[in-house]
C-alpha cells in the first residue's frame, strides 16, 4: 500500500496508516518507557484488512522508531508477529535483563 502514510500522533501515542485523504485505515497504540516504544495494540479497519495496511503500519512506524535510535517492547501481539517475520527489525526488540545475571 504505496498510498499511505504512516505519521507518529504523539498527542494520542499511537502511529496511524493514514490514506490519501486522510482517513486513519490503522493504529498501533504506544506508551513510552525510558528509551523503548512499548507497542501495546494494533487495530486496522475491517474495510482496509488483507490489503496489508497492518504491514505497512508496522514497517513505518519501525523504521520511525530506528530513526529516533529507542527500541522497541512489542507486547501487541500483532507487532511481535511482524518483528519475528521481518529479522531486519529484531535489533529493535529490547529484551529483559537476564535475572541470572
Amino acid at each position: 500500500m504505496d498510498e499511505l502514510t504512516v505519521t507518529d500522533n504523539r498527542a494520542d501515542g499511537q502511529f496511524e496508516a493514514r490514506d490519501p485523504d486522510g482517513a486513519v485505515l490503522a493504529f498501533a497504540a504506544y506508551v513510552l518507557d525510558a528509551d523503548a516504544v512499548v507497542f501495546t495494540h494494533t487495530e486496522v479497519v475491517e474495510a482496509a484488512e488483507g490489503r496489508g495496511v497492518g504491514s505497512a503500519l508496522a514497517r513505518g512506524a519501525l523504521d520511525q522508531v530506528r530513526a529516533s535510535g529507542r527500541r522497541i517492547v512489542p507486547l501487541c501481539p500483532f507487532i511481535r508477529a511482524f518483528v519475528a517475520r521481518h529479522p531486519e527489525y529484531q535489533d529493535l526488540v529490547r529484551h529483559a535483563p537476564d535475572p541470572a545475571g
